[in-house]
C-alpha cells in the first residue's frame, strides 16, 4: 500500500463507501424492499449526502450516471464481478481494467478475491494486474476480501477473516473491506493483520437500527476506517436517516442510541 493513497476516498482518515454493486451479485432481489432503489439514479442522489465517502459501482452504471455526478460523488469502481447466477466454485469476472476506470473518472478501484478458492492464484493475478494499473493513475485501491470456496470450512470465522485483511496488506491493497467477525476484539485482530493498510466493514444484510449501529460502532472502536454498505441503507424506507446516524458514529465516534436520536431529529 502506499500512504495517503485513499485519501480522496476517506475523510479525516475515514470513510463510508455506499456499495451499490448489488444488482451485479446478488439480482433485483436486492431491491425489493425498496422498489425505487432499483433506479440507480436514487443510488447517485444517496451519494450526495455528506456521510458517503465514495460510491462503488461496476463499469456500466458509471458510463450512465457519473458524468452528471462527478462534482459531488467521488467513484470507486469495481473491476470485477459475477452475477449470483452462477454456481461454481467462487470465482469473479474481470469487468474492466484500470486504464479505463481512470478514464471514466474514478478516483479508486475495488477488486474481489476469494483467498482460499479454487480459483485463489488466477485471481491474485488479475488483482496484481488491477493494483499496478491503478498506481500508474493514482487511483486508491480496495480490496473485497472474501476468503471462501472448497477449502474453508468456516469462512466467517475471526482467524478466517484475519487472514483476509492480511491477504489484503500482502498483495498491496489500500483498503481491505472485510466481514463482520462477530466482535470488537476480532476485529482488532483483523485491523492488526492488516498492518498500515485500511479496514472497512462490511455491511452485509440488513439488520435493525441499533444492532447494525454497534456492529459499526465496535468496528470503529477496534480501528476500523469506516464502512462499505449497500442493503442495510438502501433497503430501509429512510435511507438518509441511517446514514445522518452513520455519519455520527463513523466520523464523530458517537454512541448509537445517540447518533439515532441525532438522526431521527433531522427528519
Amino acid at each position: 500500500m502506499l500512504p495517503h493513497a485513499a485519501d480522496d476516498i476517506e475523510r479525516d482518515g475515514k470513510s463510508l463507501i455506499l456499495a451499490y454493486d448489488h444488482g451485479l451479485e446478488h439480482g433485483p432481489v436486492d431491491f425489493e424492499p425498496n422498489p425505487d432503489t432499483a433506479d440507480p439514479e436514487r443510488i447517485f442522489e444517496l451519494a450526495t449526502h455528506e456521510a458517503v465517502t465514495s460510491l462503488a459501482v461496476q463499469k456500466g452504471l458509471a458510463e450512465a450516471y457519473y458524468p452528471d455526478y462527478a462534482d459531488e460523488v467521488n467513484l470507486l469502481l469495481k473491476l470485477n464481478g459475477t452475477s449470483n447466477l452462477w454456481m461454481g466454485e467462487p470465482n469473479s469476472a474481470v469487468n474492466c481494467t484500470a486504464e479505463y476506470a481512470a478514464e471514466l473518472g474514478a478516483d479508486a478501484v475495488g477488486f474481489t478475491v476469494y483467498g482460499g478458492s479454487n480459483h485463489e492464484v488466477e485471481m491474485a493475478e488479475e488483482f496484481r494486474e488491477a493494483q499496478e494499473g491503478a498506481r500508474e493513475h493514482d487511483m486508491a485501491v480496495v480490496m473485497w476480501s472474501y476468503p471462501r470456496g472448497q477449502g474453508l470450512r468456516n469462512d466467517g470465522s475471526p482467524d478466517v477473516i484475519s487472514y483476509g485483511a492480511r491477504l489484503g496488506l500482502e498483495l498491496g491493497a489500500d483498503v481491505v473491506k472485510v466481514k463482520y467477525p462477530g466482535s470488537a476484539e476480532a476485529m482488532g485482530h483483523a485491523v492488526e493483520m492488516a498492518g498500515p493498510a485500511d479496514v472497512v466493514m462490511s455491511g452485509g444484510t440488513m439488520r435493525d437500527d441499533k444492532a447494525f449501529l454497534r456492529n459499526v460502532s465496535n468496528a470503529i472502536d477496534a480501528g476500523a476506517t469506516g464502512i462499505a454498505v449497500g442493503r442495510n441503507v438502501f433497503q430501509r424506507d429512510k435511507p438518509e436517516r441511517i446514514l445522518d446516524a452513520l455519519e455520527a458514529v463513523i466520523f464523530q465516534e458517537v454512541e448509537p442510541d445517540e447518533a439515532l436520536a441525532i438522526a431521527e431529529s433531522d427528519d
